[in-house]
């Protein structure tokens, strides 16, 4: 069993990108450049202008806040 497997909010990236399209560091612009503003705020902002599912959105927004420091 491989210890490489990944982990956490990364994990949901290969299935954001193949559901919507795009690839994860033009959600994570998207992210950004809401900023800054409440993380559930960020999410209901993917939900409802992109249509992205809540865990999806979730995920997105807590790896981009996490990569900023936030």
């Amino acid at each position: 069993m491989s210890d490489d497997k990944i982990k956490g909010p990364a994990s949901y990236f290969p299935s954001i990108e193949k559901k919507y399209g795009r690839p994860i560091s033009e959600w994570k612009g998207l992210v950004r450049a809401a900023m800054p503003a409440k993380h559930m705020e960020l999410v209901t902002l993917l939900k409802e202008q992109h249509g992205m599912g809540h865990g999806h959105a979730n995920a997105i927004v807590a790896h981009t806040l996490a990569e900023a420091g936030s």
